[in-house]
């Protein structure tokens, strides 16, 4: 019996455990040596030492005859099928999602400081390092929908690595949420990027980790003791850094907005996953306020035919985590916004995240939780769902 019955559900947010060597088995010569080695231990200090125990784990016939009743309960790389590709379709099964948005574990900030490091030949042989290991990844299942990354440092290879990842099968767009080095990320030079992703059918996605450093780290200097994280470590997100999590994408996207990014390509659709959702409406308001204060003066919003919320509402999908009430950020930003997601086999997603968003859509329309399982998904997803 699957963990969803009864119901078309869509995951927004899923992923792939990476191993040390997973990034270095997809580089190209010419990079592999300056490859940095993949740091894992943003997990239960310690584990990433025990992948051999793992895998030898799912080897196991005792250990696999209990996949179906512990499918939410094994995280990391004790879960079925979170690093052995061919794994994933029993985890689909025993999911009972309709397709997975899967996205790297560990490779968000490594792509980052390489964007804004001195050397753009490695940042883009990152990329496509990690674009064939994802592919990859996801060629066992058609439902297993691959994200491809984009860096946006460069204009000519932002184009080329578009077209690339496109061209190879790529379900989204993965672009940093961190300002690229020298430009706006709404420069008319990246054009070509967002016209490649809305001629495709696919969306351009944010997703956590893709905005560089969240906090300058004297705020943990406080006089008190070092707190850790759910994973027992020090090197996740607590309290303060939660609330910095959405400060990028909230940035990112007002520029993308008020610059006509979204104006310009009206079928481009923008994926904002695993950064909460909270915030959206009271960004949505100020970015009417935004244009408000400003369209008198400034050409670029007087080119706008909509306010800057409508464009949000036509064209923005955003993740929630489990602990917020999405029935009142459907209520307050639009039925339109909010997208269902598990974070598999990541801590973060919980035990039970079906029964946490059950209990705050449970005052919504059934044609709202519709859309909020199913319904903006796929029109997040556009071509991509085939």
């Amino acid at each position: 019996m699957p963990y969803v019955e009864g119901r078309v559900v869509h995951d927004a947010d899923a992923h792939v455990m990476e191993t040390s060597d997973w990034l270095l088995r997809f580089a190209e010569p010419s990079i592999r040596d300056r490859v940095p080695p993949l740091h894992l231990a943003t997990t239960k200090p310690g584990e990433d030492r025990l992948l051999a125990h793992f895998a030898r784990k799912h080897a196991d016939p005792a250990y696999r005859a209990r996949d179906a009743e512990e499918i939410l309960l094994r995280k990391n790389w004790a879960a079925t099928g979170s690093f052995l590709k061919e794994d994933r379709p029993l985890a689909l099964d025993l999911l009972g999602f309709a397709s997975q948005l899967v996205f790297n574990t560990f490779l968000n900030g490594y792509l980052s400081r390489a964007e804004h490091g001195g050397d753009l030949d490695l940042a883009y042989g990152l990329a496509r390092a990690h674009d064939r290991a994802m592919l990859d990844f996801c060629a066992v299942d058609r439902r297993l929908l691959p994200t491809c990354y984009v860096p946006l440092a460069d204009f000519e290879r932002a184009r080329r690595a578009a077209h690339d990842a496109i061209a190879a099968g790529a379900a989204a767009l993965l672009v940093p949420s961190r300002c690229p080095k020298g430009h706006a990320p709404s420069h008319a030079a990246l054009d070509p990027v967002w016209a490649q992703a809305q001629e495709a059918g696919i969306p351009v996605v944010f997703h956590v980790g893709g905005g560089g450093v969240l906090l300058d780290p004297d705020y943990f200097e406080n006089g008190l003791p070092r707190e850790k994280d759910f994973h027992g470590g020090e090197e996740n997100f607590r309290s303060v850094d939660y609330m910095a999590i959405p400060h990028p994408p909230m940035q990112t996207l007002a520029t993308l907005i008020l610059d006509g990014v979204l104006e310009r390509f009206p079928r481009l659709m923008v994926g904002v996953i695993e950064q909460g959702a909270s915030w959206v409406p009271g960004w949505m308001r100020t970015l009417d306020s935004a244009f408000e204060a400003f369209a008198r003066h400034e050409q670029r919003l007087q080119k706008l035919s909509l306010k800057p919320s409508e464009y949000v509402r036509r064209q923005v999908r955003v993740t929630p985590y489990p602990t917020e009430d999405v029935g009142w950020i459907a209520e307050q930003a639009g039925p339109e916004i909010p997208l269902f997601s598990s974070d598999y086999p990541h801590v973060e997603g919980g035990r039970n995240p079906l029964k946490r968003f059950e209990a705050t859509t449970a005052r919504l329309s059934e044609a709202a939780r519709q859309r909020f399982y199913c319904d903006n998904f796929v029109e997040l997803m556009g071509r991509a769902l085939g």
